[in-house]
């Protein structure tokens, strides 16, 4: 494995700033996420280290050496995509066997087999290397779809939303293996998606991208609790965090425009009196949707309250976080 850092990668096509003057540092054996909706240049900066893509501007360093003027092949990658692109008529041995096989690599077939059982062993596909690849089911197929880029040795993984096009189970599921695979293997990864869940679950850095800008990078507890901007807050948290006028509450800082208070960070009984509109019961915990001043807010109750829709309930923030005009954070 090695560090991989890009310094002031920009990439334009057309007119778009798909990246604009990107520094980040993924260091040796970390899982960074990259954060963002789509377009907000994630799968492009993957491209950008993988040498799909070259840059108009600005280096790209592995293991402390330039490659920008390396091929895909010589970079020593691997990337992992949002679809399977398994060869359906091989069995899911050769699928992964594939790429050692290639002629970049030459391995030897006794190194090929060992490296493959690893993988599998490791993937809970051992099971399952004899069928064809069309027999498998699709949260299988993802396995051997990562397995394909586990089974080398690359300097860093590279991961494209690849479990977006799972089920909700399957999501969560192949979250803690490849969390799992991580720390086993101690190998570096980057990651790119827009759940939020699988950066606050899976990743030892967030960086949070906007059309192109990394906004911020830090832990997901340090995005999370101190976000440099409105963007970077609404990013992470479920339910999203609530964002009200800031005089709707005294004790605003000069300069705020905007409150922001995470559904955990409202105390209710006393305060402000706002009217429950909806109630959302999950069984682990309990949604109230409530109206203050023509305001929308989410927040959290007991999971056995006794409310309903219509009573009213007293709150204040609790935690806020402050923004300015342009959404910057105020202290």
């Amino acid at each position: 494995m090695a560090d991989v850092s890009l310094r002031n990668i920009s990439k334009t096509f057309d007119t778009t700033n798909a990246v604009d003057d990107v520094t980040l540092t993924v260091p040796d054996g970390a899982f960074v996420v990259l954060l963002g909706p789509t377009g907000a240049g994630k799968t492009t900066t993957l491209r950008l280290i993988a040498g799909l893509e070259k840059p108009d501007q600005g280096d790209i360093l592995i293991g402390g050496r330039s490659v920008v003027g390396d091929t895909p092949a010589q970079r020593n990658v691997a990337m992992v995509f949002q679809q399977y692109s398994l060869y359906p008529h091989m069995s899911v041995r050769d699928n992964l066997a594939f790429p050692l096989r290639s002629p970049m690599l030459k391995t030897p077939e006794d190194e090929v087999v060992r490296k493959v059982s690893e993988v599998a062993e490791v993937l809970r596909i051992a099971h399952k290397l004899d069928n064809k690849a069309t027999a498998l089911s699709g949260g299988e197929m993802q396995r051997v779809s990562i397995g394909r880029a586990l089974v080398r040795d690359p300097s860093i993984y590279l991961m494209d939303e690849p479990l977006s096009s799972l089920d909700a189970k399957l999501r969560a599921d192949l979250r803690i293996e490849l969390k799992r695979v991580h720390a086993s293997l101690g190998a570096t990864f980057l990651y790119v998606t827009h759940d939020q869940i699988e950066a606050m679950t899976m990743a030892t850095h967030v960086g949070v991208l906007d059309e192109g800008r990394l906004v911020q990078v830090g832990s997901p507890r340090e995005i999370y609790d101190n976000p440099v901007n409105l963007y970077v807050a609404g990013r992470l948290g479920l339910p999203r965090i609530n964002a009200l006028p800031a005089d709707i509450f005294s004790g605003a800082p000069v300069g705020a425009k905007t409150i922001a208070l995470r559904p955990e960070h409202i105390r209710q009984g006393e305060g402000k009196q706002s009217q429950v509109t909806r109630i959302e019961r999950l069984g682990d915990q309990t949604r109230l949707h409530l109206s203050l001043e023509g305001h929308d807010i989410v927040t959290l109750a007991d999971v056995h309250t006794g409310l309903e829709p219509g009573d009213t309930l007293a709150i204040q923030p609790n935690n806020a976080l402050y923004f300015d005009a342009a959404g910057a954070r105020v202290a």
